[in-house]
């Protein structure tokens, strides 16, 4: 575990925030200097509190209107290569997460569509034919809002 301070808790939550701010206008937010605050930022990335940065897309701009979460469970455990399935999930383009869990199902997926029959065609042609598919639940994502975690 890593130790933090609360500048350093303050510099992650503004970072989560908006990962795209300088060290500069992160330090004067938190009454640093530049070079305080990029040492700071450096050591968060170093002992890998910050894993790295992502660009947040609007799906429904980019035209995925239907986000979809499946829930998969493999048909004879123990049978299975788990490889093979994670490198068949990996591949489809609409899925965007590919979890691997404990309980009610092996694994949980994040599947983007344009619309239900796109959603549909998905399903019915890449989903259902991976190897070891057992039982497939689905739930529409109606809305989303983002929490700001744990810091």
């Amino acid at each position: 575990m890593i130790a933090l301070d609360e500048i350093d808790r303050a510099i992650l939550r503004a970072l989560a925030e908006d990962a795209t701010q300088s060290a500069g206008a992160l330090g004067r937010k938190l009454g640093l200097s530049q070079p305080a605050t990029w040492r700071r930022i450096k050591r968060l990335r170093d002992e890998g509190a910050i894993a790295g940065q992502r660009l947040d897309l609007d799906l429904a701009a980019l035209g995925f209107g239907v986000t979809v979460f499946l829930g998969i469970s493999l048909a004879a455990k123990g049978r299975v290569s788990l490889p093979d399935f994670e490198r068949a999930v990996a591949a489809i383009p609409e899925v965007q997460t590919v979890q691997h869990v404990l309980g009610l199902y092996d694994y949980r997926l994040r599947v983007v569509a344009r619309d239900l029959s796109d959603f549909e065609r998905v399903w019915r042609r890449r989903i259902m034919t991976l190897p070891g598919v057992g039982g497939v639940d689905a739930n529409v994502l109606l809305s989303e809002e983002r929490l700001a975690g744990p810091l």
